[in-house]
């Protein structure tokens, strides 16, 4: 089945996870694209990124959407016609979005790999979480704090907002499934709801204003 999950963290929020498992013909089926992602699907040349474009139109129109709904600004940031807030991520096989009626949202899905532990002092003070009892752990638990300052910056959309400075995720239990997270840029205070999910070696992490 495509559509992997659907969740509702509220009763005016839902997220759509599809795992693509089709071939680009069956993709192509029933999807009707705008001239101007029309341009940006001929321009890909990876079939991943391809399959993980028409997926996401996929979950559009699952969640009641078609690709003319679906807008971007100047800088990147999608946008639904009707007002409502949207965010969109895809990684490998996994594509995701989250759509809300009343709250600014963000999402990200990355897969579990070692490379984070090598990047992981640019984003995030390493030391907090050498208390865990294994690299595997340690994986896991940054995998989720950069899902959630992506999912974050995805909500910000300001170009200098700095993960390492700006964004500060609450340390968390794995089985808690969820954390707080705040921004602080520039004199200006958010708050914001942390939930996670792990499936698959992969970690699905969204954000949502308080």
């Amino acid at each position: 089945m495509p559509l992997f999950k659907t969740i509702t963290p509220s009763s005016t929020t839902q997220v759509y996870i599809w795992k693509v498992e089709e071939s680009l013909e069956v993709l192509s089926q029933n999807v009707n694209l705008t001239l101007h992602c029309q341009a940006r699907f001929d321009s890909m040349k990876s079939e991943l990124h391809r399959k993980g474009f028409l997926s996401i139109r996929h979950l559009l129109h699952v969640a009641g959407y078609t690709d003319k709904d679906l807008f971007y600004t100047s800088n990147g940031k999608p946008h639904l016609n009707d007002g409502k807030h949207i965010s969109i991520t895809h990684s490998y096989n996994f594509t995701a979005i989250i759509v809300s009626d009343t709250s600014e949202v963000g999402i990200d899905i990355e897969m579990q790999r070692d490379k984070i532990l090598r990047i992981a002092s640019r984003f995030t003070p390493l030391k907090e979480y050498r208390t865990l009892a294994n690299d595997e752990a340690l994986i896991r638990k940054l995998t989720i704090v950069w899902g959630a300052k992506e999912s974050l910056y995805k909500i910000y959309g300001v170009k200098g907002l700095s993960f390492l400075q700006h964004i500060n995720v609450a340390d968390f239990d794995f089985d808690a499934e969820k954390t707080t997270a705040v921004i602080n840029y520039h004199g200006s205070h958010s708050d914001y709801q942390i939930d996670f999910l792990e499936f698959e070696g992969f970690t699905c992490v969204y954000a949502r204003a308080i």
